[in-house]
Formats: C-alpha cells, sequence, structure tokens
C-alpha cells in the first residue's frame, strides 16, 4: 500500500473525526497511512523524556541519587570495602545516608505534585481552546519544542545539592509541557483513526514509543559507560541527546499531519471565560453522558497508580532493591521493550474485545504483581527481576485502552476539550500514589514497602471501573 492509500484495510478510507458517540458523526478528509504513522511517530519522539529522563536514568540514577546527598551524608553510606549501604537491608534503613535518599524521593514527589497542580488548572482549557480554534496541532508543536528546550537546560544542573530544585522543577515544568501537548495528541487521535480500528491505532503509538524508549536507552549507554557513570558529564549529555532526539522524530507529525478543524459546537471564547465554558461542558457531560464522567474518575486513580510505576520503579529497583548502575539499565531496556511489544498486540486485542475488558484484565495483573513483588521481596533481586517485568507487560495496554476507550466515548468536537479533562482528572488524584508511597516508607520504614501503597491505588481504580456501566452501542 502506497503512502496515498487509505490507512485502513479493505480500502476503507479513514474518515478524519469519524467517531459517532452521542450518536454524532463528522466526515472530512481521509488519513493516509503515511499521515497514521506520522501522528504515531510523536510518542516515539517524545519517549526518551519519560524513559531516559523520567524514569530509568536521569531522576533514578542521578538526581535522587547519592550525588545529591551532602557530602558527609553520603560519606557515612561507604562500607569498608569501598561500597555503598543496600537501604533494602534493615540494619541500614535508620541511617543518615538511607534516610538522605528516602528525602530526595520524597523531594521529587513534591515537585511532581506541584507539576499536577498546574496541568490540573491548564490542560482542560487549553484543551477547550484547540477545539475551538483548530489548532491543536500547534499546541504539540508548542508543546515538543518546549520539552526538548527543559532538556537541553538540564545539561546544567550540577551534582550538588544546591542544584536538586533547579532540577526537578526543570523537569516537572517538563512534564507539564508534555501533558499539555499530550492533550491536544491524544485529541487528534480520533482524527486517524476509524470506530473499527481505533484501538490498534492507539496502541501503535504507545508501541512506537516503548520501542523508541528501547533504542534512546541504547544510544545513551556509551555515553554513560564512556564517560563513566559517577561523572555527572554522563547525564548532562544524556539529556542533550533525548533533546535532540525529540526534535528529530517530531519532524514527520509536524510535516505529514493536517491541522485539526476547528467546530462549530466549540465555544470560541477568552481564556479565563474558557473555565466557565469548561465548568458548563462538565456539569452537562454528567447529565448527559455519565459514562464518560465515572470512567474518567475511575481512570484518575488506576492512571495515577501508573504514574506511580513510572515514578518510583526505578527508585525500588536501585534502592529498595540494589539494583547495581548496569542492572537497572538493562532492567529498563527489557522493561521498554516488554511494554511496547504488549502494546502492540494488546491494540488489536481491543478492537477484537472491546478496551474495558482490556482494561480490567491488565490493572487485574498489575494489582496481582505489585503485591507478589512485595510478598517474595526477602527472594532478592531475582523477584523485581520477573514480577517487574511481568508489571510492564500491562502498563502500556492499561494506558493505549484507556485512550481508545475515552476516543470511542467522546463527541470530535469535544475531544480536545475531553482529553484535556481526561489529563485534569488523571491529576486531580495524582497526589494519592505519592502520598500512598511516602505513607508506607513512613509507617514500615523500607523503601520495599511503597509498592504497596501504589498497588493498594491500582486495587481501589480497578474496583472503581467495574461499578462504571457503559453504554452498548460504542463498543467499549
Amino acid at each position: 500500500m502506497s503512502d496515498e492509500q487509505p490507512a485502513s484495510a479493505a480500502d476503507t478510507p479513514i474518515n478524519t473525526a469519524a467517531m459517532t458517540a452521542f450518536g454524532r458523526e463528522h466526515v472530512g478528509p481521509e488519513a493516509t497511512r503515511k499521515q497514521v504513522l506520522s501522528w504515531a511517530m510523536w510518542d516515539w519522539a517524545l519517549q526518551p523524556f519519560n524513559t531516559v529522563i523520567l524514569t530509568f536514568v536521569w531522576i533514578a540514577l542521578y538526581l535522587t541519587s547519592r550525588m545529591f546527598l551532602e557530602p558527609s551524608v553520603r560519606e557515612s553510606g561507604m562500607l569498608a570495602d569501598g561500597s555503598y549501604m543496600n537501604c533494602n537491608q534493615s540494619e541500614f534503613m535508620g541511617s543518615a545516608y538511607c534516610q538522605g535518599l528516602t528525602d530526595l524521593s520524597a523531594w521529587w514527589g513534591w515537585a511532581n505534585f506541584a507539576a499536577g497542580i498546574v496541568i490540573l488548572v491548564l490542560a482542560p482549557v487549553l484543551g477547550q481552546q484547540a477545539d475551538a480554534r483548530g489548532n491543536k496541532k500547534k499546541w504539540v508543536i508548542g508543546a515538543t519544542i518546549g520539552v526538548a528546550l527543559i532538556q537541553f537546560a538540564l545539561f546544567f544542573v550540577e551534582a550538588d545539592p544546591k542544584f536538586f530544585w533547579f532540577g526537578a522543577f526543570a523537569v516537572a515544568v517538563a512534564a507539564v509541557v508534555n501533558e499539555i501537548g499530550n492533550v491536544s495528541y491524544y485529541a487528534m487521535l480520533s482524527e486517524v483513526s476509524t470506530p473499527k480500528n481505533v484501538g490498534r491505532i492507539s496502541g501503535l503509538g504507545w508501541g512506537l514509543g516503548y520501542i523508541g524508549g528501547v533504542v534512546a536507552l541504547i544510544v545513551c549507554i556509551p555515553v554513560l559507560f564512556t564517560v563513566g557513570q559517577d561523572n555527572p558529564l554522563s547525564f548532562k549529555l544524556v539529556a542533550v541527546i533525548c533533546a535532540v532526539w525529540t526534535l528529530a522524530f517530531s519532524i514527520p507529525m509536524f510535516r505529514n499531519v493536517p491541522e485539526s478543524p476547528s467546530y462549530e459546537e466549540s465555544a470560541k471564547v477568552g481564556f479565563f471565560r474558557s473555565y466557565v465554558v469548561l465548568a458548563r461542558n462538565v456539569a452537562k457531560l454528567f447529565r448527559t453522558n455519565r459514562p464518560t464522567f465515572w470512567f474518567m474518575l475511575s481512570a484518575a486513580v488506576y492512571r495515577d497508580g501508573l504514574a506511580g510505576v513510572f515514578a518510583f520503579g526505578a527508585v525500588l529497583a536501585a534502592q529498595g532493591f540494589g539494583f547495581s548502575f548496569l542492572e537497572v539499565i538493562v532492567f529498563g531496556l527489557a522493561a521498554n521493550l516488554i511494554a511496547g511489544i504488549s502494546t502492540l498486540l494488546a491494540g488489536r486485542l481491543d478492537d477484537l474485545i472491546g478496551p474495558r475488558r482490556l482494561i480490567l484484565i491488565t490493572l487485574a495483573g498489575l494489582v496481582a504483581m505489585a503485591f507478589v513483588v512485595f510478598a517474595l521481596k526477602d527472594f532478592g533481586t531475582i523477584v523485581f527481576w520477573i514480577c517487574g517485568l511481568l508489571l510492564c507487560a500491562f502498563v502500556g495496554p492499561t494506558q493505549a485502552a484507556s485512550r481508545s476507550l475515552l476516543t470511542r466515548l467522546t463527541p470530535p468536537s469535544q475531544q480536545g476539550e475531553i482529553f484535556g479533562l481526561y489529563a485534569t482528572t488523571g491529576r486531580v488524584a495524582s497526589f494519592l500514589s505519592p502520598l500512598a508511597w511516602s505513607l508506607f516508607l513512613l509507617w514500615f520504614g523500607g523503601i520495599v514497602y511503597g509498592v504497596l501503597g501504589i498497588g493498594l491505588i491500582l486495587l481501589i481504580g480497578l474496583v472503581m471501573l467495574l461499578f462504571v456501566r457503559f453504554p452498548k452501542d460504542v463498543g467499549v
């Protein structure tokens, strides 16, 4: 099939925003395979920020590492053989060194909390503006450039406690900008898909993202090992690589995916007036489409559990289970590869059994793996290797199916706004995982206990979703 042929099978064209939610349908120019792949490539382009910066390298191995402890505290953690304390061992848990590492992780959590508040305020309104003015693509382009520039700025974060908050807030701001870009990017999904293949195309984006994370880690490994894992310059250069990657691989999206249309049903008002429009639309959503309303609330909880997996997973591996630098990197490679493959496969399963069933299955797997990790913690790193990788196999499909489900439920003229609300509701509950993580650490005194907190949040989200009833005619 050539780039100018329709992306769907059997010569069936993809009509932009050909969604039938609320019984309405909007038909526009057909999307080509080239446009679909270019849309999905944005996940690939932004994934190094999520995989390398947020999860496996920059935060876990640099910003929350001993390099940002006060020198006297750092030295207190050194053992006679030159190695450092394993804070999962009970004899070290109360030490100043382990407490210092715990504090760094907690402070990073507070920076995440602040980012969540900003997204809570901005995301839905910006989504409403994008719907009304037909400039979703412009928001994606602006967010992409913003994330890239902040990644460049991370080059100036020195390995010194005085630079911790600069680094933490820089990454937190990048997360805000990335999330704002996601609002419009997610909303464009209905414009490159049909109700029959939305799950597959959503899964394609997520799958390419995870595989992109694998490739990005592979690209960064030579720098980390050549310059040295204890040399701050290696992490600075990694941030620059991620910035260049983000810009370079976003070009297909910028060049090949057309700008979104404006929708007559979306009110064109000023920024602050958008809050009034937003409040009215939320009330209307509750009155006219309660399944979507309740789904977003349940998704807010379990998506925060997923965010907790990303925010604290690598920290748990490095500090809770004593993973070495190399082990964290290899785990990151394996985790993204497994997540990418499972997400690509799950996209087809989404179209076959529906996204709701798929989410329930994957959430059940996530909860089970979280509690198994804790129950078998005394068996050492092998437990986290097996259960952690199985957990990763469920994360991507949950995310992709959630995006697919919401796309099926949402009318085309409200895609940006509803996905803005989707981002907002996810951030409304953004305190749950950090709070549960911190409370379990406080109550039980060990980093490994934090996995129970994350598992609990995922379980609550799963139970809430079980009680949501969806219309039978939207194929969820």
